[in-house]
């Protein structure tokens, strides 16, 4: 099982215009040691439609510690709905207790969040990715004009794959809109935090996460003192090397 690192961008030219359901059966039918990354509105939408395609798949989530109570118990939620495991992933304890030995608790408002997010996300989820031969994401290209635009529906991720280890990583959702995604949840009953009822659109951590106004993008929430095309936390790091 598995797709050849020669056959992703055939596949990826094949699936382009085909449903979600479509591109997530694909994944799902070709890998055995697969998992969708989950955090926000989109990632439960993937749950839900794994679930109706496949009985059995992984789930994982990172956990940085500054996360809302709200994001935590969306995390039960989709656990007791799905009856899933969702693998949770935590930062290494000694790098965060140096950061903020060295920096303090919010040294990302003077210096930028790359640092603070390369140690709370970046590194647990390059352990888990480690361990995958690929991966599932939400990313839509509507989501950052300035870094998504380019996320192709199946991908070679050389940004967290290896040369002798390639990893597949695949975006269902790439497609489609943040309309078609809440039309999606509302038809389908599919559970989301209960931020967004407060002006949240895209939630990461409780310090670098605030709500949008009418007509701002829905990443104009996150790292809102940082320039636009920096808007990214290193989860999805060839978005960055495709613009550079």
């Amino acid at each position: 099982m598995g797709i050849a690192r020669n056959d992703i961008a055939r596949l990826a030219a094949e699936y382009r215009g085909k449903s979600p359901q479509e591109i997530l059966k694909l994944a799902l039918s070709n890998f055995d040691n697969i998992a969708i990354s989950f955090s926000g509105a989109e990632d439960v939408v993937l749950v839900d439609m794994a679930a109706k395609i496949k009985g059995d798949f992984r789930v994982f989530s990172l956990d940085t510690g500054r996360l809302h109570a709200e994001t935590y118990k969306l995390l039960e939620q989709v656990r007791e709905k799905y009856g899933v495991a969702i693998e949770v992933m935590f930062p290494d304890p000694a790098a965060v207790e140096r950061l903020v030995r060295e920096k303090g608790l919010f040294s990302f408002y003077k210096d930028g969040h790359k640092e603070c997010c390369g140690i709370r996300k970046v590194m647990p989820l390059r352990r888990k990715l480690a361990t995958l031969d690929a991966w599932i994401t939400g990313q839509r290209r509507d989501q950052s004009p300035g870094t998504r635009l380019a996320v192709e529906v199946i991908e070679d991720d050389r940004a967290f794959g290896a040369a002798d280890r390639p990893l597949i990583k695949f975006n269902p959702l790439a497609n489609w809109t943040s309309a078609q995604v809440w039309r999606y949840i509302r038809d389908n009953g599919v559970p989301y935090n209960a931020l967004h009822e407060r002006g949240f659109i895209s939630i990461g951590c409780e310090p670098c996460t605030r709500p949008v106004l009418p007509n701002q993008h829905e990443r104009e929430g996150r790292w809102w003192w940082e320039e636009e095309t920096l808007k990214e936390c290193g989860l999805h790091a060839g978005n960055l090397a495709a613009k550079n």
